[in-house]
Formats: structure tokens, sequence, C-alpha cells
């Protein structure tokens, strides 16, 4: 009896599992997601495609305004921007939509459409929800008018990124013959100063070069100058990890002389190029060139040349310093000096042309 029992149980349980589970099969509009990344913030929209299949669209199927679908509780609710689920977009970190803020996370996107070419569009807290039935205004994130623009005809709904930039990309849902664009911004520079600034106080920290490189950044991206110092000091000599290089000194070097501390700057050059390599020297002595400092320039070029006297570009270098400051023979003889050792192609024309500008060839 005992054993009749067990078998009855095991049936009830193979009988419920089954009766739960359902078999995964394809959807009339298929899945689809499309992802943008702007900086390193990833932007990614999933959402269902139906297909025009002849239907008209604007005005018909999807409604003007916000409307009461007949089911759920919301009785004003936008288009799903889709079909099945909520449409959603994801943003890795804070971002902006059409100039507005809006926090790292998913969310439900809606569309306000109306007649006049203009649109409304919605982004919702409630990112679970099967479609707009159960829309509440209460759980709007974000709301932006927008603008849209006349399509060539689009059978299935799609969503793309057609413009991307450094600092922003432009989205688009496109469907039959019309196109809802919208703006999405970045702060790139700040998410990836905070990205560092989060990870610098665990082992990420303890590599001496994630220090340098942030503040590298920093010094070519707008970031905060005296934080940035900071950062290359503690690369250099603030922690146990610290080393001195040419690298990390040539940046510090840059950042006090974006600071005006050029006094500073130029003293830390001179200590960096008794560190640098024959390229790293050679592209001190132009940094030293492009700021008019020319005393340090010709001594730069000169240290490499004397390091390296085989080397037809260090002459090529020294003679266009000496151009640049007016001493045309000095120039001349630089030149001709390194067209007299067989130099590589890019050096032999730049000496080249140097020659003609200064009609000694």
């Amino acid at each position: 009896m005992k054993k009749i029992n067990f078998y009855v149980v095991l049936l009830l349980l193979v009988y419920s599992t089954s009766a739960q589970a359902q078999l995964n099969t394809p959807r009339g509009s298929q899945l689809a997601t499309v992802t943008q990344r702007v900086g390193i913030t990833d932007i990614s929209i999933t959402y269902s495609r139906p297909s025009v299949n002849g239907r008209e669209i604007w005005g018909s199927l999807v409604p003007y305004g916000m409307n009461n679908l007949g089911f759920g509780t919301a009785t004003a609710a936008p288009w799903r921007a889709g079909a099945n689920e909520n449409t959603t977009i994801t943003f890795s970190h804070d971002a902006y939509v059409e100039g507005k803020p809006i926090k790292a996370g998913t969310y439900a996107l809606f569309f306000e459409v109306k007649p006049n070419n203009e649109a409304t569009l919605i982004l919702s807290k409630d990112n679970q929800a099967w479609g707009s039935f159960y829309y509440d205004q209460k759980r709007d994130a974000l709301r932006a008018n927008i603008s849209t623009k006349k399509a060539q005809h689009h059978e299935l709904l799609t969503f793309e990124f057609n413009t991307v930039n450094t600092n922003d990309a432009i989205a688009s849902l496109v469907w039959g013959d019309k196109e809802f664009p919208f703006k999405i911004a970045v702060d790139v520079t700040d998410v990836v100063l905070d990205e560092f600034r989060a990870k610098s106080n665990g082992q990420f920290g303890f590599n001496r070069q994630n220090w340098e490189q942030a503040a590298a950044y920093a010094l070519n991206n707008g970031g905060d100058l005296n934080e940035a110092l900071g950062w290359i000091d503690g690369a250099i000599s603030g922690n146990f990890y610290s080393q001195k290089t040419f690298n990390n000194l040539a940046i510090k070097g840059q950042i006090l002389n974006k600071l005006g501390r050029t006094d500073e700057y130029a003293a830390l050059m001179d200590e960096a190029s008794g560190m640098a390599n024959k390229q790293q020297l050679n592209a001190l002595g132009y940094q030293m060139m492009n700021a008019k400092d020319y005393e340090r320039a010709v001594a730069f070029f000169k240290e490499n040349i004397e390091r390296h006297p085989d080397d037809p570009n260090g002459y090529d270098s020294l003679g266009e310093c000496y151009k640049n400051m007016g001493e045309n023979q000095k120039a001349i003889k630089n030149f001709k000096k390194s067209l007299s050792m067989n130099p590589p192609a890019n050096v032999k024309a730049n000496s080249e042309k140097h020659l003609k500008e200064l009609g000694a060839l």
C-alpha cells in the first residue's frame, strides 16, 4: 500500500510541474534588442517588432493622444512603442534624454502620438508591466516633447541609432512612414572619472598606471586639473606602488602647464628629459617648440643628436626648430645634414619641404 501511495504522489508531482511549464514557441512580433555605447555608457532598447501588414497605422491602429484601451487600470494610456510586453530602455550610467536628466536603470518607453508631427516621449519606472494597460502618470521618470519625421517605409517596427557622436546619440523608432527621433547625451568625462573614483579604493587603485591614465584622461577631457594633479602625484611618489617615470612626469608637466604654473612645468620637463628614450625626447623637443620655449627645445633636440648621432630625424627636428626661431642658416645646415644620411621617406619629405620654403632646394 505504501508503495502505491509513493507512485501516486510522484505522479501528482510530475503532473503539477508539467501543468506549470510552457513550451517556448515563436511570437507573432519577434523580440529584439539594439544597444549603442556612448563613451563607456551602454544604452539598450528591448522591444517587440510588429509588421505594418497593410494596416493604417497612425491615428488608427495607433490612435492619437492618450486612450482608454478597454483593459487594465489605465483610463488614459500612451502607445507602448511596440507589441507585447513593455518596450524598455536601459542606461548603464546616468544620462540625459532630450536634455533632461535620467538616472541609470531600466524604464518602460512609451509615446503619446499626436496628429501634428509631434509626440511626447515617456519613460516610466514601471518597466515590467504588460504594454501600457496599467500606465500610471505618477510613475513617470521623464517626459519630453519631440518632433516626428517622415521616413521611408519600414515594414517592421525598428529602433536604431543612426547618429552617434562622442557624447551623444540619436535613437529613433521607425515604423511605417514615421520616425520618432530623440537625443540621448552622456557626461562622458564625469562617467569615466566617477568610475575611477569608485574603483580607486579597491584593488584597481593598487596599479600605478591606472592613476596615470585617470590623470591623463582628466587633463585631456576637461576634468578637474587639481584633482588630476593629486592623482599623478600619487603615481609618482605618494604610495608604495608609485614610481617616477618619463610618462608620469610628462603628464604632470602638462597639468602644471595648463594650470599656468609654467616655471614648475619647465623644470619638470628638464627632469623628464633625462629619462626619455629617442622618440620621447624628440616629442619633448616639439612640445617645448610649440610652447615657444626655444632654448629648451634646442637643448632637447641637441641632446637627442648627441645620444643618437646616426639618426637623421634628430637633425630634421633641430632644423625645424631653428626655422621657427628664424635662424634660417642653422636650419638649412641641419636639413641638409639629415638628407645626407639617407633618411626614411617621411623624414626626407619633411626636410625637402622646409628647404624649398627656405629657398635652399
